[in-house]
């Protein structure tokens, strides 16, 4: 009886984990220090105090229009920490074109790294980095690195990435989040004046200015191993039907400005028109994604789940 009591207790297996929901909000192109900035910054405050927010997702532009001097830029004050100061949350950030002095300016893209020694809110540990919440893998990708490579930057952060995702996501990886998101700057889809990877509006087209890297670099390192892949850059939101096998994309960069659109590509949700930002709730295998608008009015609902594995 005891071997048998012992047998049915190995073949039982760990139980299956609890997990807690993870509420966050993902927001780009925020670093102006304006009204609208403000407004938004209300809203999201009003909608984490309904609804619960864990952290926040900032998308990269986070200083307009050159990034900072230093650590103690009187911008840190104007652009980030008084927009904010009611949301008392992480703020995982990640770079973008004008916070590298909107080129290739390596120091000044590092102050924004060494800010995380001096904020209670801001995180960025690196130019590129991890983390886990609950059963959620986050993956901040420093995308201005990966568009210019090693043509324009003193360090090849492509290449860097490159290997990183291989090592986070690649084949041979198996202790690997049940949900995986990634979270940059510049889109791999958009119906802003910046466009798709590949096709931005830097030209010429193929080059890195173009997005060429970037567009690579999702088809072979983010599709299919991430769940949704969110990003800034041009100043709307828009959240796409198209997907890169099973990868999701939404972008979210109406956090202070707004930019009418140039193209069409199929939306499930799209405005050019009201800035906000788009809040989520992960509920074990239930994604669940609401767009918010400066006024605090929820203009679309949707979400997904995740399939049980065998």
């Amino acid at each position: 009886m005891l071997l048998l009591a012992m047998s049915l207790l190995a073949c039982k297996g760990p139980a299956p984990i609890d997990y807690e929901p993870v509420r966050f909000i993902a927001i780009g192109d925020t670093g102006e220090g304006n009204t609208t900035q403000h407004d938004v910054a209300a809203a999201m405050q009003t909608v984490c105090a309904d609804q619960g927010c864990d952290f926040v997702l900032l998308l990269g532009d986070n200083i307009y229009d050159v990034g900072v001097s230093g650590t103690d830029d009187p911008q840190w004050q104007e652009k980030f920490e008084l927009p904010y100061a009611n949301l008392d949350m992480p703020f995982y950030a990640v770079l973008g074109n004008h916070d590298y002095a909107q080129l290739n300016d390596y120091e000044v893209a590092g102050h924004q790294v060494a800010y995380s020694a001096v904020s209670d809110k801001w995180n960025m540990p690196n130019r590129f980095y991890k983390f886990v919440e609950q059963n959620i893998g986050f993956y901040g990708l420093d995308t201005q690195g990966i568009q210019l490579g090693a043509e324009f930057m003193e360090v090849d952060l492509l290449a860097q990435q490159q290997t990183w995702m291989d090592q986070e996501l690649g084949p041979d990886q198996e202790d690997r989040s049940e949900w995986n998101i990634a979270f940059g700057h510049h889109p791999y889809l958009s119906n802003g004046e910046h466009g798709n990877a590949g096709s931005y509006d830097l030209l010429p087209e193929g080059t890195a200015l173009s997005g060429a890297f970037i567009k690579e670099f999702v088809e072979s390192k983010l599709c299919g191993k991430v769940d949704l892949y969110l990003s800034g850059h041009d100043h709307d939101r828009e959240w796409f039907e198209a997907d890169c096998e099973g990868t999701q994309f939404i972008v979210s960069g109406a956090g202070a400005k707004l930019r009418d659109f140039d193209e069409a590509q199929p939306t499930v949700y799209a405005d050019d028109q009201t800035a906000g930002f788009f809040w989520f709730e992960i509920n074990d295998r239930d994604l669940r994604v609401q767009a918010w608008d400066r006024n605090g009015v929820m203009n679309h609902e949707g979400g997904w789940s995740k399939a049980v594995e065998d």
